[in-house]
C-alpha cells in the first residue's frame, strides 16, 4: 500500500459510515437503547477519534486536538490514552449534536489527507499499519452501527424502518452434511494481507474427523425447536442459559413478536411476517447450543470451523445493501454454504489467546486482547458485514447472552455417519 491508494481507501471506508448513517435523522442518531448499544453518532465520531488518537496525533506537526473534551467523550476502552465517559450513558450527550460531528469528521479528514500527502516513504512505512488498523476498525463499527439502530428502531412503537426490502426465501432443503478429515491442520492467519493480533500467531492443533452441516439453521426448523418445548426444557440448556431464560423470559428469538397467533419479525426493513427459508438470527450462544443439544449435534470448534472454510472462497451475503438481512441458503451444491455472510456463527470455543500470542506494546495492545475472558467465539461475517473485511481466520467475539448482533448456528457432530 502507497500513500495514494491509502488515501483512496481512507475515503472509501468513510464515505461509506457516511452513507449508512445518511437515512438516519440527528434524532435517531442520539438514542441509545440499552448499553451494549451505541448511538450512531456516537460511532460515526469514535472512529474519528481513532484515527486522530492513534495516527494524527504522535505525526502531526503542531498537533492539537479537534476539542479537547472529545478525547473523553469518544475513547471507548482505551484505559492507555485516559479516563472516558461512561459507556451506558452515551446517549445523553445530545451536545454534539449529529451535524457537530460531521463537522469532527471532515477535520480529521482533511488532516489525514494532508499528512498522507506530505509524508515520507519511511515514516508512510511505520504509520501504514495502524492507517490499515484504522480502516477495518471502522468497518467493524460500520457493522456495529447497523446492529445498533435495529435495536433503537424496534422499540419504536411506529415501527419504523432504516432502509432494504424483504427478499422472499426460496423454501428450504433437506439439511445436508459434509465430512471433514481431521489430522494436524494449522489455524490462524496465513499472512499476506491484514489480520488482526488475535488471529496470530498461526499454530497447529490436532482435529478429529468431523461433519459439519451444509447450512444454516432456518427460521422454520427453529420454530420446531420451540413447538417441541424448546425454551421450557432446562434439560436442553447451560446453567447460565437456563437461568438467562428463567431470569429474561425467553420464549423466542429476539425481534421474533407474535401477534394473534402469527409469528413476525423485526428487521431493518421493517416489521414482517416471519419466512420460515431464512436464517434464524439474533440467538444467543446459549440458545444455539440448547438447538444444537435438542437436534443431538453440537456447534462446531473455531478449528474445526476455520479448517473446514479455509478451501473456500470468502464470497456471500455480505454488506447486504437490499434488505440488510440474511438470505436462504440457495440450493444445495454438496459442499458447505453460507459460510461467509448472512448471519455470525456460534461456535463451542471460548475467545482465548493463541499459543504464543503477545498484544502489540502501548494503548493499540488494548484492541482485542483485553477482551480474552467471558467470551464466545463467533466465524464467517454476517449480513451487514463490509466486503473484504472478513476472511476464513477471522476471529470474532461477544459474551454468551448477547442476542443483538447478527448470529445464527450451524450444526457439528462427529465422524462420518452411514
Amino acid at each position: 500500500m502507497d500513500t495514494t491508494t491509502a488515501i483512496a481507501r481512507f475515503d472509501e471506508v468513510r464515505a461509506d459510515t457516511e452513507r449508512l448513517a445518511a437515512p438516519l435523522s440527528p434524532e435517531d442518531q442520539t438514542v441509545q437503547s440499552m448499553p451494549d448499544v451505541s448511538p450512531t453518532k456516537w460511532h460515526r465520531a469514535h472512529v474519528t477519534w481513532f484515527f486522530e488518537t492513534f495516527v494524527l496525533a504522535e505525526n502531526e506537526a503542531g498537533f492539537t486536538p479537534f476539542q479537547d473534551q472529545y478525547w473523553f467523550l469518544f475513547n471507548s476502552y482505551y484505559e492507555q490514552v485516559g479516563p472516558r465517559y461512561a459507556r451506558p450513558m452515551r446517549g445523553v450527550i445530545s451536545r454534539p449534536g449529529a451535524y457537530e460531528v460531521g463537522d469532527y469528521r471532515r477535520n480529521v479528514d482533511d488532516r489525514i489527507r494532508d499528512l498522507l500527502d506530505r509524508v515520507d516513504e519511511g515514516t508512510f512505512a511505520k504509520l501504514a499499519p495502524t492507517i490499515e488498523l484504522g480502516f477495518h476498525h471502522e468497518q467493524q463499527h460500520q457493522e456495529l452501527l447497523l446492529m445498533d439502530i435495529k435495536h433503537v428502531l424496534s422499540l419504536n412503537p411506529l415501527q419504523p424502518t432504516y432502509a432494504g426490502r424483504p427478499v422472499a426465501g426460496d423454501g428450504t432443503d433437506r439439511l445436508g452434511w459434509v465430512d471433514i478429515d481431521g489430522g494436524l491442520v494449522e489455524i490462524g492467519s496465513e499472512g499476506g494481507g491484514f489480520c488482526f493480533d488475535n488471529e496470530l500467531p498461526r499454530h497447529q492443533q490436532w482435529l478429529e474427523p468431523y461433519r459439519l452441516a451444509d447450512r444454516l439453521i432456518t427460521n422454520g426448523e427453529w420454530l420446531e425447536f420451540m413447538a417441541d418445548g424448546g425454551y421450557r426444557r432446562p434439560e436442553l440448556w447451560l446453567s447460565d442459559g437456563w437461568a438467562r431464560v428463567n431470569a429474561e423470559g425467553w420464549e423466542a428469538p429476539f425481534y421474533w413478536r407474535q401477534t394473534d397467533g402469527v409469528w413476525f419479525e423485526h428487521t431493518l426493513h421493517g416489521t414482517t411476517p416471519l419466512d420460515p427459508g431464512l436464517p434464524v438470527c439474533h440467538l444467543s450462544h446459549y440458545e444455539a447450543d440448547a438447538y444444537a443439544t435438542w437436534a443431538g449435534k453440537r456447534l462446531p470448534t473455531e478449528a474445526e470451523w476455520e479448517h473446514a472454510a479455509w478451501t473456500y472462497e470468502v464470497t456471500g451475503n455480505l454488506a447486504d445493501r437490499d434488505s440488510f438481512h440474511p438470505r436462504a441458503a440457495g440450493p444445495a451444491t454438496g459442499g458447505l454454504r453460507q459460510l461467509f455472510g448472512d448471519c455470525w456463527e456460534w461456535t463451542s470455543s471460548a475467545y482465548l489467546p493463541y499459543p504464543g500470542f503477545h498484544p502489540a506494546a502501548g494503548a493499540i495492545g488494548e484492541y482485542n486482547g483485553k477482551f480474552m475472558s467471558n467470551q464466545m467465539v463467533l466465524r464467517g461475517g454476517c449480513a451487514l458485514t463490509p466486503p473484504g473485511h472478513t476472511r476464513a481466520s477471522y476471529r470474532n467475539f461477544f459474551p454468551p447472552g448477547a442476542r443483538w448482533p447478527v448470529t445464527g448456528l450451524r450444526l457439528a457432530d462427529d465422524g462420518r455417519r452411514a
